[in-house]
């Protein structure tokens, strides 16, 4: 039985609104109820699974979300970014420094992952005729039988630094295995390919999944000239300006802002796509600030720091890079308020949108057929993560040595708060926020009467 999650990031609270501990109870609890369906084989004979494999498919600690990249300025010691040399002290330190704030700010949901390897998912035992045996609920009734649960951690983009080899990282990875309870060893940098985990490899090959975090086929996210040990244009995205533009309103602004616009502003990172985060600003301080000199002031800012972010040279010498807008000429266009924000550019923008959310290229499906995997049909399933968009597309169906072959390519989305763009009037510039919660479980043999795989997803309103 494999089970996998993706792209929690829980942050060190610097940032906006993660997942709280209750999701994690839920799903511990959910587990329970896998691990006792899985125990039901063919001809409804019932034997208790001995195991499950539990993959976090990366970007479950968020280590770029945090204003402690920036909070240090003054300190020139400390002047460190996610694109500088990550082999200084300086740059071990901050890793360390954020690291160890995001497992203490968590450290309630974390426990919940952490007393998985602990023996907290059991089922009842079986009777000599194949049945469960009737006993207590209660995960801690000494009758049932625990499951024993191998966690594993993989990266994306926003916990890479996991990735990094050296001592130094030795060090920060084994605070993170302690704290989660993950099977990974500290020695070895955190996998971001299958490839570079025997025992991933192992896990996935037994139940037909090939899974990757997904940011390998997003070159704003993903240098494949520097690999995954390197930052990326949306590392300096999220530090010089969503995580700066709160603070700086803050400093600015903060005594004479409405609450509802502080906080609000601190969910940027929340909002999908990330090009239409002007667009949210301004809907944001049109509904909640009164004073239109307050709004430009805002907006002002906004666009001093989009000035600064275009200006760096780790940015201009990403130009060619840009795979959206082909320049950061454009990027300028989509990011300024004093560019982007006429009646004619929301026009354009929102058209772009439609165009990109209602056809393929908002899904990564297509990337499946580049894999290995898919081409030799050694896997079924394909797994990512990265996108934070839940789905299941069914990719071929075919007979193989005899036997149908059905191969499918599912996300596992999200597990944070989502702002998205209302569809029915994108000039009104309105946007609806939720929670979501996927995950997905995988059989292997007869496990869950030979049914293959299952997926799970769940939404809650926000008040």
């Amino acid at each position: 039985m494999l089970v996998i999650i993706s792209d929690l990031h829980l942050t060190d609270g610097t940032s906006g609104e993660t997942i709280s501990a209750g999701a994690f109870r839920l799903f511990r609890n959910r587990l329970s109820d896998m691990a006792y369906d899985a125990s039901w084989r063919d001809d409804d004979y019932y034997e208790p699974v001995k195991a499950m494999d539990l993959i976090l498919l990366g970007d479950i600690l968020d280590l770029i979300r945090s204003i402690k990249w920036i909070a240090d300025e003054a300190d020139v010691s400390s002047d460190v970014r996610p694109w500088d040399d990550y082999t200084s002290q300086p740059f071990i330190d901050k890793i360390q420094e954020i690291s160890a704030a995001i497992l203490a700010k968590n450290d309630s949901s974390l426990a919940v992952l952490r007393s998985l390897k602990e023996g907290a998912v059991t089922i009842p035992p079986a009777t000599d005729e194949g049945k469960p045996k009737d006993v207590s609920r209660d995960p801690q009734d000494p009758e049932r039988v625990p499951v024993e649960v191998r966690i594993h951690y993989m990266v994306g983009n926003h916990d890479w630094f996991y990735h990094l080899p050296g001592p130094g990282y030795d060090q920060i990875r084994q605070g993170v295995i302690d704290a989660v309870g993950l099977a990974n060893a500290a020695s070895n940098p955190f996998p971001h390919d299958p490839a570079e985990s025997v025992a991933l490899q192992e896990v996935m090959a037994a139940h037909q999944v090939f899974a990757r975090h997904g940011d390998i086929y997003d070159p704003d996210n993903y240098e494949k000239e520097h690999g995954r040990d390197a930052s990326s244009l949306g590392d300096a995205v999220v530090v010089e300006l969503l995580n700066r533009f709160p603070s700086e309103v803050r400093q600015r602004m903060g005594d004479v802002l409405p609450k509802s616009c502080l906080d609000g502003l601190n969910e940027l990172d929340n909002v999908r796509p990330m090009l239409v985060i002007p667009l949210w600003i301004n809907g944001l301080l049109n509904r909640t600030c009164e004073d239109p000199a307050h709004i430009q002031a805002v907006k002002d800012i906004w666009d001093d720091l989009a000035d600064n972010f275009l200006k760096l040279k780790f940015v201009r010498a990403r130009d060619e890079a840009l795979n959206l807008w082909d320049g950061v000429d454009k990027l300028e266009w989509a990011l300024k308020f004093s560019k982007g924000l006429s009646l004619n550019a929301i026009t354009q923008l929102v058209t772009w949108l439609r165009e990109k959310i209602g056809g393929t290229e908002v899904t990564y499906h297509k990337t499946a057929f580049e894999e290995p995997a898919f081409m030799n049909n050694a896997a079924r399933f394909f797994v990512q993560g990265h996108t934070h968009v839940h789905e299941i597309v069914p990719l071929d169906s075919a007979t193989v040595n005899g036997k149908r072959l059905d191969q499918m390519y599912l996300n596992c989305g999200t597990w944070r708060p989502i702002h998205e763009l209302a569809r029915f009037n994108p000039k009104e510039q309105e946007f609806m926020g939720y929670h979501e919660m996927t995950f997905f479980a995988f059989y292997k043999d007869d496990e869950r009467k030979g049914r293959p795989f299952e997926a799970w997803s769940g939404t809650l309103g926000v008040q």
